[in-house]
């Protein structure tokens, strides 16, 4: 069995975001790092703000661990123009990690292993016949197709990030020792202290759009200026042309009473609302294949380490979610069903059975690295 010491993890995201995807990430090296192992993390520097500075990365993500940081150049279209973003992601993507991986195999001492979010990476490097792994959070054709290549390699794995994406992933090359099924987790160091919640307090965390559609939050907006009963909703992490776009909405509402909508805060301050929040929402619109089979939201994760009670719209990927027996579920856009659900979650007993450490990114990095070592 081969031991793992270095660890080379390789994306096409940039840092520092305040994205979750890239809290994401951050905080699955801040594990790698506390399992011992030596990281080195490459990405592009493709925004004005993107910089390979390990304390801006440290000060944003609020931890002290520390491990090697490359930005690399990116002199590519996306990022630098603001119109046919897709097709420019997908031509710079290709042509970042194509260059990124010649000159990581050529420049560098090769580790014990490579981690990527990033398909194309994967492909190139299983090309070259490299131990890596591969998280994968979204389907595509296009993904598929780069799978299949890769999966070539015997030394090629995958982390699937739900249920519903290794099903509709499956292909004869995927052996039961090259990949693992591995929700996100929750960094329970940021959790460990309890505080006092407050009652029929409802927080959500994120902007208010992925993929650049709604989230559906107006229809919880709606509902909740309808049931009353004292209930209070923070939305925290929307942007500041949302919350413009809330206010010429709804010119009547007085904010910061039972709606309140504020922008990004750090992470301790995001963590230090959602501890003293009673109920964590989940929402997204159905329009979307992601959110309605794929996600395993960070947020989630987060929700269930500050003690928070989860109420969750009715989609298959929220039912594939560890114990989600203990979500109660509305249906989408039905204003009886989520008042129904709302006022049974606000019933419910407060402490709720769950290992978490099950849900730890210990335990979840322990797994990955379980899976490299087959």
């Amino acid at each position: 069995m081969r031991k793992i010491k270095k660890i080379y993890y390789i994306t096409y995201q940039t840092f520092p975001s305040e994205k979750a995807n890239t809290i994401q990430t951050i905080s699955n090296i801040k594990y790698f790092v506390k399992a011992g192992l030596d990281v080195s993390l490459f990405f592009p520097l493709r925004e004005k703000q993107s910089n390979s500075n390990l304390k801006s990365i440290q000060n944003l993500y609020s931890i002290d661990e520390e491990f090697n940081v490359f930005g690399l150049k990116h002199n590519l279209p996306f990022g630098r123009f603001n119109f046919l973003n897709s097709f420019f992601f997908l031509v710079s993507h290709f042509l970042w990690s194509r260059k990124t991986v010649k000159t990581v195999l050529q420049h560098n001492t090769l580790p014990d292993i490579f981690f990527t979010r990033s398909d194309w990476v994967f492909y190139f490097l299983s090309k070259q016949k490299m131990h890596v792994i591969f998280e994968c959070h979204q389907y595509s054709k296009l993904r598929l197709f780069l799978l299949k290549k890769s999966l070539k390699n015997p030394a090629s794995k995958i982390v699937f990030l739900n249920e519903n994406l290794y099903e509709d992933f499956q292909h004869k090359d995927l052996l039961s020792n090259n990949f693992s099924v591995i929700h996100n987790g929750v960094d329970l160091e940021l959790f460990n202290k309890v505080i006092t919640k407050k009652d029929k307090e409802i927080i959500f965390v994120g902007s208010m759009k992925r993929f650049n559609e709604s989230r559906d939050l107006d229809f919880i907006i709606d509902s909740i200026l309808k049931i009353k009963k004292g209930y209070n909703l923070t939305i925290l992490g929307a942007t500041s042309s949302e919350i413009s776009e809330m206010k010429r909405k709804y010119p009547d509402v007085g904010f910061n009473t039972h709606i309140n909508i504020l922008g990004r805060l750090s992470r301790s301050e995001t963590i230090e609302r959602m501890k003293h929040a009673e109920i964590g929402l989940l929402i997204n619109s159905n329009t979307n294949p992601h959110s309605v089979k794929y996600t395993s939201p960070l947020k989630y994760f987060e929700y269930l380490g500050a003690g928070l009670k989860v109420l969750a719209v009715d989609f298959d990927s929220h039912r594939r979610l560890p114990f989600s027996d203990n979500i109660t579920f509305f249906n989408n856009n039905d204003f009886l069903s989520f008042e129904e659900s709302l006022n049974k979650a606000n019933d419910s007993k407060k402490d709720i059975s769950i290992n978490k450490d099950f849900i730890s990114l210990e335990n979840r990095v322990v797994k990955i690295l379980k899976l490299a070592v087959i």
